[in-house]
């Protein structure tokens, strides 16, 4: 079978050893599946210099249908880039369903605003632009928010990882989930300290390796650590 234009070959964002089987995944249940609208703003988004940010096709799906089981209506995502996954979530949510989107740049997200508005689902987007932290802080502040967020996706900014689990923990509701993309941070995770990466992924790594042991050791969440993508932990709020 033949790869469409436009359409996401294997690379840095799959952790699988072959680029064949990574492809039948998208070929076979990936691509079959996904909206117009959806990839429509994924081929708009390779295009940009820095595609690869952008979540990979197969976790989106898996987002659209995490959303979906768990029932979802008020979220937060941190990291928004040119909207590809906060397009998804928006679609899985009901019409009512809501997204507070915070994004240091604004100049990406409106790449994608044209698609979103078209694809009818603009209205369940608060897009907030400058740091999250704040953001959060003001939210525990007020207090009106605590516990009262369904889901949390969050890809961005992974010096602060674990701050945004600090404060998230408090804002998801019991029973409401957390998603922390990157977990595995292309595998070097595992490696040995001395790996070859960008001085960028290495700047990051020890941030990634404090969030896992952390997450491991958080008794107030259940935890699933997936090889999807770059890996992403997907946390549920106990207690």
């Amino acid at each position: 079978m033949g790869v469409e234009s436009g359409e996401q070959k294997a690379g840095p964002k799959s952790l699988l050893r072959s680029d064949a089987l990574y492809q039948y995944i998208l070929e076979t249940s990936v691509y079959p599946r996904e909206p117009d609208s959806l990839r429509e703003l994924r081929e708009i988004t390779a295009e940009h210099p820095w595609s690869f940010m952008a979540a990979s096709p197969d976790e989106v799906q898996f987002l659209d249908l995490l959303v979906k089981l768990i029932g979802a209506k008020n979220t937060i995502e941190i990291g928004v880039f040119t909207g590809y996954s906060l397009l998804a979530t928006a679609l899985a949510l009901p019409d009512d369903g809501k997204i507070l989107a915070l994004d240091i740049k604004r100049e990406d997200f409106e790449i994608g605003l044209p698609v979103i508005e078209k694809a009818g689902v603009a209205h369940k987007i608060d897009f907030r632009e400058g740091p999250a932290l704040p953001v959060l802080d003001q939210l525990l502040e007020e207090g009106k928010s605590d516990g009262s967020f369904d889901f949390v996706f969050v890809d961005a900014d992974k010096e602060n990882y674990l701050n945004y689990h600090m404060r998230l923990i408090d804002l998801v509701k019991i029973g409401g989930v957390i998603g922390y993309d990157n977990t595995l941070w292309y595998g070097s995770v595992a490696g040995p300290p001395d790996a070859s990466l960008s001085d960028y992924a290495l700047h990051c790594r020890p941030f990634i390796l404090e969030l896992n042991e952390f997450l491991a050791a958080d008794r107030r969440i259940e935890i699933c650590q997936l090889p999807v993508s770059d890996g992403i932990t997907v946390c549920r709020r106990i207690s």
